[in-house]
């Protein structure tokens, strides 16, 4: 066979049952080979949808997304995409056609070094120069991509490997020096962390995306029932402790609830697994728990003391470390229970005190009166996509995430026009579930061109448009640290998208007043196929709780949805 229909079959090896791209050039006999192999590929309209949609349908299904990609401009789109998949950890497998082998390194027509573009922000990449070297290098890939830490890789590939002729065989093994994917870890860190519990008093657990990636959270949610401590979650960590379940706090953080964070700074021992520390959710580093011995379950040994010290840091992959946690917590004779019974009501009754909260209006409809009614409107396996900014946030709070992979947002990056094309690859990893996007009117139209994507290929997501009029979250911090100065982020309001996404192909409606919401939402809802629901709410609503950028986690600005 030739190198395309090596690539093509080495996939089929690895269990892919589809694959997000857009042609050119460089890829065109790839692009011949998955025509007449009539390989499952999704046509987006720009190059960051497809790397979205394999980003979205990872994050919704934990297996590797997949994506096609032309030479130059057509790889150089994939930046943002392969970005934020790097900070979140997703798996993906990248493949970008590259000028032929005599034409390398000379400026080219659509030459670009993407190799040394994307290895800041990708766990490996490969530029393949020989078709003999596709089985190996494919291989390798998809281990590396979803092994550890999973995050992406990229395969660049020169014209003419995908017409030359190989005598194909897929490797059984990876053979890789210096990386093993065997992340196990020594025992004696983690009998010191249940040694540490026993001494502890006001614990915390604090869970992240890692036990999302890992597919702890059946583990994890065994042990805060058997413990009775608290938990606080990352907003990658989100859906896996139900939101509803008595003693989880929510997310804690820049926006997180009052007992959170509360509950973070007044702990003693704050078991952190899964999670990174950064920035948004520590505030003021040398006030972040200041009371409290860390404990950092991770796998990747570079995150260990980044941020925050780790007096007990446990390094490994948690599919090895959270069962054993777990038996050596069972077999340790304490009754977690009862011991953090008094702890666990104190912070449970802080959180019914400070919840969060909103007030209804008879005039506009409130922003999170909109995120409470949808969650109340679907099932307890609806996936929830969204862009980032306002609605994110609000989203992050009154959204009832039972699931873990049923809350999909960019964390680490913060890309706006994720969401849209994310909601597409999740909703077709996913094709039972009902898939709701919340967007805003700022990153919708950073990639609106995949309502096309939606309507051509009748993908059933459900489109929740937070129309504001304004880049929300940063005329919030203009308002807050700028003296109200909104400097380049008022939008005007002069584009009809209910028209926009009709043009596409997609059924759109629009609702204005709050006496119309609830009734209008569940008939939008219930639409077969791609539906736009454009919600009209007021302007200059903030999103509170709010802890100001760089100071501590209780010194938290409070209020209603009126502030």
């Amino acid at each position: 066979m030739n190198g395309a229909q090596a690539i093509l079959e080495s996939l089929k090896r690895e269990n892919v049952d589809l694959v997000f791209g857009y042609p050119g050039g460089a890829v065109l006999d790839l692009y011949d080979a998955v025509y007449q192999a009539r390989f499952p590929h999704i046509l987006t309209r720009h190059e960051q949808g497809a790397v979205h949609a394999a980003d979205g349908y990872a994050r919704a299904t934990g297996k590797v997304g997949v994506v096609f990609a032309t030479s130059g401009p057509g790889a150089t789109n994939l930046i943002t995409g392969i970005a934020t998949a790097n900070m979140d950890s997703v798996p993906l497998v990248c493949f970008t056609g590259q000028v032929t082998n005599p034409l390398i390194g000379k400026d080219s027509f659509q030459e670009a070094d993407i190799v040394g573009i994307t290895t800041p922000i990708t766990k490996h990449n490969y530029l393949v120069k020989r078709a003999s070297e596709l089985p190996r290098v494919i291989k390798e890939a998809f281990f590396i991509a979803r092994t550890g830490r999973p995050g992406p890789v990229v395969i660049d590939i020169a014209k003419d490997v995908f017409t030359t002729v190989l005598d194909y065989e897929y490797p059984q093994k990876v053979k890789l020096r210096g990386y093993k994917g065997d992340f196990t870890g020594d025992e004696g860190q983690i009998r010191d962390v249940v040694e540490a519990l026993g001494e502890a008093k006001r614990p915390v657990f604090f869970i992240g995306g890692g036990v999302t990636l890992s597919n702890q959270t059946e583990v994890m949610r065994e042990i805060v029932k058997n413990t009775g401590i608290p938990v606080v979650s990352s907003l990658m960590g989100l859906g896996c402790i139900p939101a509803k379940q008595d003693g989880f706090l929510g997310m804690v953080g820049m926006h997180g609830s009052y007992a959170a964070n509360m509950a973070v700074q007044k702990s003693d021992l704050l078991i952190g697994i899964g999670v990174r520390f950064d920035d948004r959710v520590t505030g003021k580093i040398d006030a972040f728990a200041p009371n409290a011995k860390i404990v950092h379950f991770e796998v990747d040994k570079a995150e260990i003391n980044k941020n925050v010290f780790s007096h007990y840091p446990v390094i490994g992959d948690l599919r090895w470390s959270l069962p054993i946690f777990n038996e050596q917590l069972q077999g340790s004779g304490e009754d977690y229970l009862d011991r953090f019974a008094k702890w666990h009501k104190q912070v449970v009754d802080m959180d019914r005190e400070c919840p969060f909260s909103y007030k209804t209006n008879d005039k506009v409809i409130m922003p999170q009166q909109l995120i409470d009614t949808v969650s109340g409107m679907v099932d307890e396996n609806t996936i929830v996509v969204t862009d980032v900014g306002q609605h994110q946030m609000w989203a992050a709070q009154f959204f009832n995430s039972r699931n873990p992979r049923q809350f999909i947002t960019s964390g680490g990056l913060g890309t706006m026009g994720y969401g849209l094309p994310a909601a597409l690859g999740a909703k077709l990893g996913c094709p039972d579930k009902r898939v709701v996007l919340f967007t805003g009117d700022g990153s919708v139209m950073m990639n609106c061109q995949e309502m096309s994507t939606a309507a051509d290929n009748n993908i059933d997501i459900k489109v929740v448009l937070l129309h504001n009029r304004v880049l929300g979250m940063v005329t919030q911090w203009q308002r807050m640290f700028y003296g109200k100065r909104y400097s380049q982020t008022l939008l005007g309001g002069k584009t009809d998208y209910v028209k926009l996404a009709q043009a596409m192909g997609m059924e759109a409606c629009r609702i204005e007043k709050p006496q119309e919401l609830k009734a209008s939402l569940e008939k939008a809802l219930n639409v077969k196929g791609p539906m736009l629901i454009d919600v009209m709410l007021p302007a200059n609503k903030d999103v509170l709780p709010m802890v100001a950028p760089g100071a501590q986690l209780d010194n938290m600005v409070l209020g209603g949805a009126e502030a």
